[in-house]
């Protein structure tokens, strides 16, 4: 996975691209480890053990790091302003409480007394002032988090429990700056102010690791495990400390076993099931196999002319591509009922809108005449009209060029359903006289060509959190490269600066009804331009064995049977083992989570584990 540049948005709701090859899924066993590789001994008492998000840690410095195992870590170790509920809406955690001022300009949060790190110094609002002040004037310490400050012009600690920020213009999302996993983490001054002049090498991995968050960190070995204590100390509101005693987090490299090991009793959960897997356990009444609303699409990336910053091409897109007429073309010869259908099993939804329907709030579809569905004489009659006509081997060609329209679809290798996805495009373009030349990728070699405009159509997918925010940052102009080909965080190299004016404004948009209908104007746009043309949104599939844990799944279905996207933070600290089983240190079971590759969860005296979807930094 690549660590993208630090993006020009404002705020990344989540750093969650798509793992093109994952295959999500978590397990939990009630029985003696199966399979494991490098097992950490586990410490006296209850232990829960978790995967390793397969993007692994590239640094414990919270500062530099994108990779999502590193911020799962930090999301378990460090505080945060503020918290996301179960329900995904902001809420308290270092602060309890929050105003605004009339012009919008001003935030006063009120943070919690009492609180302390875990070597026993006192939490402070100076803490939060300081972190955020770091990232605003370092440049080694804005690597990572720098754009979520970039409309900060002040921060600071008038006494221990109270924090002042304010921004150079309204900032609507501020609640989400600092939360945990993907928001920017608070880091003990006392701890860090000695670092700083390192800060660019400083690895953070003299343990255990000063935080306070449900966890401490105390061992980590590089692409084996993470050994973490319970921080019996740690409130949250009414939460207090985790579960489990100790949490491991460790690497495992073998997913034939799970779903075998779900189904003779040895694990109790697996998440991210991909559809045979679903269809094979939601029969068996030992298992109770759920589906968790989609939050992310998949999607077909259009290059119609990728350029700097400045206006500069670059590039080898196929200038054909600038075309609408073709874009458009392409749009209606796909059929998405089919690959839902198909590829997914029906376990998804029909994509339309650039937000997923995770977050109904900002959901939004086209209206019935304007929306573009699989109609393949109206792709071909666009086709006609625009004078691209069929040659004798039925591939059309530009009047004007002589140039055939056949265009390189970069599909990643490691991913199945890019594969089947492929296949179904080829032949419903060639249809409409539309050559594809399919080039199986590696991720690396993807995403280079991406950042440099060295492609015409590829397979693409984000996810996201509640915040729309940098999802559609990376729409903006602001987000083009540099001409040196730096400094970029595209998508799709679109560029519109209504979109940019939209953009700005919904930020400051405090009123949520107005807000949405300003986003829903966004992804018209975004609709129309035919640049991302989104293709399906795939439900989240687990199963729990029943009677063996409880609160695994948190959140109730809604009316098609979906649940709520999962929250990794609430999930570690809300596991609890059910009633009557052996918690105690001699007992041991088993947590795998599948993630791209299979990872490990080792639990003694319980049983627990959470998928983290693909995220946002991981590009590919």
């Amino acid at each position: 996975m690549r660590a993208p540049d630090a993006p020009s948005g404002w705020l990344r709701s989540r750093r969650m691209r798509r793992i093109a090859a994952a295959t999500l899924g978590c397990a939990l066993a009630s029985t003696a480890a199966v399979g494991t590789a490098s097992t950490a001994t586990a410490a006296s008492g209850t232990t829960l053990t978790v995967a390793m998000d397969s993007s692994g840690v590239d640094t414990l410095n919270p500062f530099l790091a994108y990779f999502n195992g590193a911020l799962n870590t930090f999301g378990m170790v460090y505080p945060s302003l503020n918290s996301l509920d179960r329900e995904g809406k902001p809420g308290p955690y270092l602060a309890k409480s929050w105003e605004t001022s009339s012009d919008q300009l001003t935030w006063t949060f009120k943070l919690q007394d009492g609180l302390k790190w875990t070597d026993g110094q006192p939490i402070t609002a100076e803490d939060a002032a300081w972190t955020f002040n770091l990232i605003m004037t370092n440049n080694d310490a804005a690597k990572a988090n720098g754009s979520l400050v970039a409309n900060f012009d002040s921060v600071s600690a008038p006494d221990p429990t109270t924090l002042v920020i304010k921004t150079k213009q309204p900032q609507a999302n501020m609640l989400y700056v600092s939360i945990p996993v993907s928001g920017i983490p608070i880091v003990p001054k006392h701890i860090w102010e000695s670092h700083v002049a390192d800060l660019k090498d400083y690895k953070n991995d003299s343990y255990p690791v000063v935080g306070y968050g449900p966890w401490t960190l105390t061992n980590y070995t590089t692409d084996q495990f993470e050994k973490f204590t319970a921080n019996k100390s740690f409130k949250l509101g009414d939460v207090g400390a985790p579960k489990y005693d100790n949490l491991v987090v460790q690497v495992f490299k073998n997913s034939d076993a799970a779903v075998a090991a779900l189904k003779s009793n040895q694990i109790s959960f697996l998440s991210g099931l991909n559809t045979n897997q679903y269809n094979a356990l939601k029969g068996d009444s030992k298992l109770q196999a759920v589906q968790e609303a989609g939050n992310g699409w998949t999607a077909v990336e259009i290059n119609s002319g990728a350029k700097t910053r400045s206006g500069k091409p670059m590039g080898t897109a196929n200038p054909l591509l600038a075309d609408d007429k073709i874009r458009t073309a392409i749009n209606y010869a796909i059929d998405k009922d089919k690959l839902v259908s198909n590829v997914l099993g029906g376990l998804g939804q029909v994509g339309n809108g650039y937000l997923p329907p995770a977050y109904p709030q900002w959901t939004w579809k086209p209206s019935a005449d304007e929306a573009v569905s699989y109609d393949p004489a109206k792709a071909n009659s666009l086709l006609d009209a625009a004078g691209y006509t069929k040659g004798g081997d039925g591939i059309r060609v530009d009047s004007k060029t002589g140039k055939p329209l056949s265009f390189r679809l970069g599909i990643h290798s490691d991913n199945s359903r890019d594969t089947q996805i492929s296949q179904f495009l080829k032949g419903w373009l060639q249809a409409i006289g539309i050559n594809l030349d399919i080039q199986s990728l590696s991720m690396s070699k993807l995403n280079d060509d991406l950042s440099k405009g060295d492609w015409d159509i590829l397979m693409d997918g984000w996810t996201t959190g509640p915040d729309p925010t940098y999802l559609l940052s990376i729409q903006t102009c602001g987000t083009l490269p540099l001409d040196d080909g730096s400094g970029g965080n595209t998508d799709a190299f679109y560029c519109n600066p209504d979109f940019d004016k939209l953009f700005a404004q919904q930020v400051a948009t405090f009123d949520p009804n107005q807000r949405a209908q300003i986003i829903g104007q966004m992804q018209d746009m975004l609709y129309k331009a035919n640049n991302d043309i989104i293709l399906y949104y795939a439900n989240g599939l687990d199963a729990v064995r029943k009677g063996s844990v409880s609160n695994l799944i948190s959140g109730k279905p809604d009316g098609n049977g979906l649940y709520p996207v999962q929250s990794v933070f609430w999930n570690y600290l809300d596991a609890t083992p059910a009633a009557g089983d052996n918690t105690s240190s001699e007992s041991h079971t088993t947590l795998y989570v599948v993630l791209g590759v299979v990872v490990v969860l080792v639990v003694v005296g319980g049983v627990f584990a959470l998928r983290r979807r693909s995220t946002a930094g991981d590009r590919e």
